[in-house]
């Protein structure tokens, strides 16, 4: 009995002990970790993998996948960019329809929403495997983000929204206050609302969720189209961070988003997880990622140690089941 809640508290720091250990080792090896500028640079880089990573719990939670998230944050970024440098011609009425800051912010995220919802849609609908709708839009919004920008980045934007991504309130920088907003409705979401119990309760067991009333469809649909937004979120920090709307950008970040998931302590197997584990999961790949950085190790070995680490995670997960 001691030995069993022994092992099952040792799994629940398992992140924070790894955290604590690889930060000694670097600051070890590195005198400018433990650094107040290096430690905001840190926070600032991992805002939009958290924010990406908070819908992708919800997902994964309910046993599904977004593959999408990549590409829904480089097209939500263009549009957003699009709109408030260029906003909308209409050249047989000689019109065009200029965006504010906030319109061209809530376009973008509306933007994340409906191909969020269309994955949720297409998911519950058809009844098709997450995986491969989810790689279909990721293909998809790809697509319609070098169309919309016609293969070529959006410069110069306005100083106001360049503020989202490199502005400082209260001595803490800006994209970490909006992380901290998504979080915290998240964790809400989660663990106050009837939603987050049957988000929890999908990823248990489906059937007997279905079973005892709760709409499953409905439920899906939402966390996919959270993502979708949160996705959108990240697009306009990064973009703003850059002054720049890249056709590539956002290239692999779902893998760091799955990666923030399964570290932080989420079962790919749905129904377990939290999203403050998350948060910790995306602080050890921000930490793991700078202290390589720092130690000049070859950004190829970069790629290795951290699909190594995803690999560790998983076996883990797999272990303590058992």
């Amino acid at each position: 009995m001691i030995a069993t809640i022994t092992k099952e508290r040792l799994t629940k720091f398992q992140p924070l002990i790894a955290l604590f250990i690889m930060c000694i080792a670097i600051s070890l090896l590195s005198e400018n970790f433990l650094t107040v500028d290096n430690g905001w640079n840190i926070l600032r880089q991992i805002s939009i993998n958290i924010c990406i990573s908070v819908g992708m719990t919800l997902v994964i939670l309910t046993k599904g996948i977004d593959l999408s998230v990549g590409s829904i944050l480089a097209f939500a970024g263009a549009v957003g960019a699009g709109l408030l440098k260029f906003g909308i011609d209409i050249p047989s009425e000689g019109i065009n329809i200029g965006f504010t800051l906030l319109g061209g912010i809530l376009a973008a995220i509306l933007v994340g929403g409906i191909l969020g919802w269309f994955n949720g849609f297409a998911i519950t609908k058809f009844k098709a495997p997450a995986f491969v709708v989810t790689l279909a839009m990721l293909t998809m919004a790809r697509g319609f983000t070098m169309l919309y920008t016609g293969g070529f980045p959006i410069n110069g934007l306005s100083e106001s929204f360049g503020f989202i991504g490199t502005g400082w309130f209260l001595g803490v920088p800006f994209p970490v206050w909006i992380t901290l907003v998504v979080v915290l409705l998240a964790v809400f979401m989660t663990n106050k609302t009837a939603a987050g119990r049957y988000i929890y309760a999908i990823g248990g067991n489906e059937n007997a969720a279905l079973l005892s009333g709760i709409n499953t469809k409905r439920v899906k649909i939402i966390v996919y189209t959270i993502s979708g937004i949160t996705a959108a979120i990240g697009g306009l920090m990064l973009t703003s961070r850059l002054d720049s709307a890249q056709p590539n950008a956002g290239l692999s970040y779902e893998l760091d988003a799955i990666a923030a998931v399964v570290i932080g302590g989420t079962s790919l197997s749905g129904g377990k997880g939290t999203i403050l584990g998350t948060v910790l999961g995306a602080l050890i790949i921000g930490v793991l990622n700078n202290g390589l950085v720092l130690l000049n190790v070859s950004p190829f070995w970069q790629q290795v140690v951290k699909g190594a680490v995803i690999l560790l995670a998983v076996i883990m997960d797999k272990t303590n089941k058992e």
